[in-house]
């Protein structure tokens, strides 16, 4: 029988050129990271103990006071949450959800975002009440001072790519004013690079995924204050022991961190600019699409390519292109959250040069056979939204699902 997954269980081989997407995989994990999983894997451990190590490599690599791992970033908010909730009080951490006192946490309404999930789901599962702060495209400090003064355990900060940037409060300041009020700040920055800044600047909690820019094992990296680590990490002894990390998930956070210490930046950074200079030339002067290159939102270090089609000429929708591409074995994964947009984006980060060349050859293929067969256009943006759906209730774990 054979070891490979992918001929075992029938899988379709994908090429990630959408960066660290959770939906497939994440990140490619390291060899020094597999290593250490692999070895723990085949012992047992005092997860106590684990987990205090862990604390300690998370305390030296963010500049905080302590750290645990959570077994996702999803489950840190959750946890993180309900500790501001019960502190250390055993009994109060058995009782959650249901607990008296202070419940409510304050959340920047254009932070209220779905990453796979709304986020303000992984807050209320603690028990917390969700307030919304602002409005989508505005949230100024005395929408934040007006919602404080009303009282709050705790409040959120998201950064990230799905986030509203427009008029959003800076980090610095919604801290500031948080920490006038002494409600602690939980800061979820699951898929950036600064491991450091938001401890520097007084937040409570930190939380960054272990499996996305970090290449680890999935995880969840929640460094802070003694005391709300402390709190966050006895909450496995409750509703956390519904979403408890596994030695694996431990040793491969902390061989992931340990790795990104040592990684030279800069050679993986000119590695990447290499395969966008590649997809710049290689993808010009094609009928209705535009190139160009792409910072990244949040500030990462990370350059990207954006594709942005004009229908008319290309005779095709960005939708329907990323659709193409998925559709062919291997899948091709592109960037699409601004699809609506006609905007497509190509992320260097987690493919080969290889794969890189297949990306470009198959993008130019792709384009070349809708204006051959003249079948683009086909599928408008109201469609796509219809069939979403469909689409996500398809799914069959049945015995008789196709291969």
């Amino acid at each position: 029988m054979t070891d490979d997954p992918f001929t075992r269980w029938q899988l379709t081989p994908v090429i990630n050129v959408s960066g660290t997407m959770t939906r497939i995989g994440a990140s490619r994990v390291r060899p020094d990271v597999r290593a250490c999983v692999d070895r723990i894997l085949t012992s047992f451990v005092d997860m106590d103990e684990l987990q205090s190590r862990a604390g300690a490599v998370i305390a030296r690599v963010t500049g905080a006071e302590a750290g645990c791992i959570a077994s996702c970033s999803a489950a840190a908010m959750t946890q993180t949450v309900a500790a501001c909730l019960t502190g250390a009080d055993l009994a109060r951490i058995e009782a959650l959800p249901c607990v008296a006192g202070e419940r409510r946490v304050l959340l920047p309404m254009g932070h209220m975002v779905n990453y796979g999930a709304p986020i303000d789901q992984a807050i209320r599962l603690a028990g917390a009440e969700v307030v919304p702060v602002g409005t989508a495209a505005a949230c100024e400090t005395w929408h934040l001072a007006d919602a404080l003064a009303g009282g709050a355990a705790a409040a959120m900060y998201v950064v990230s790519h799905h986030t509203v940037r427009e008029n959003e409060l800076p980090m610095d300041v919604f801290i500031d004013l948080c920490r006038d009020h002494r409600v602690p700040v939980i800061v979820d920055m699951a898929a950036e690079y600064d491991l450091t800044r938001p401890i520097e600047l007084g937040a409570a909690a930190v939380i960054h995924s272990g499996h996305k820019f970090l290449s680890g094992v999935t995880s969840a990296i929640v460094a802070g204050s003694s005391d709300l680590i402390r709190a966050t990490y006895l909450q496995h002894r409750g509703i956390g022991r519904t979403m408890k990390a596994g030695k694996e998930s431990v040793v491969g956070a902390m061989a992931a961190l340990e790795l990104w210490e040592k990684r030279d930046h800069e050679a993986a950074r000119k590695t990447e600019e290499a395969r966008v200079a590649f997809w710049m030339r290689e993808l010009a002067d094609m009928p209705g699409v535009r190139i160009a290159s792409h910072a990244d939102w949040t500030g990462n270090p990370i350059t990207r390519v954006r594709i942005t089609i004009a229908p008319r000429t290309a005779g095709f929708h960005a939708w329907e292109l990323a659709a193409r591409l998925a559709g062919r074995t291997p899948s091709i994964v592109v960037r699409d959250d601004l699809v609506e947009r006609q905007e497509l984006y190509l992320d260097p980060c987690n493919l080969t040069d290889t794969e890189a060349a297949l990306v470009a050859a198959a993008i130019r293929e792709e384009a070349d056979r809708f204006r051959t067969r003249g079948d683009g256009c086909r599928q408008g943006w109201s469609d796509v939204k219809r069939s979403r759906e469909a689409a996500i209730l398809g799914w069959s774990g049945n015995r008789d699902a196709d291969p």
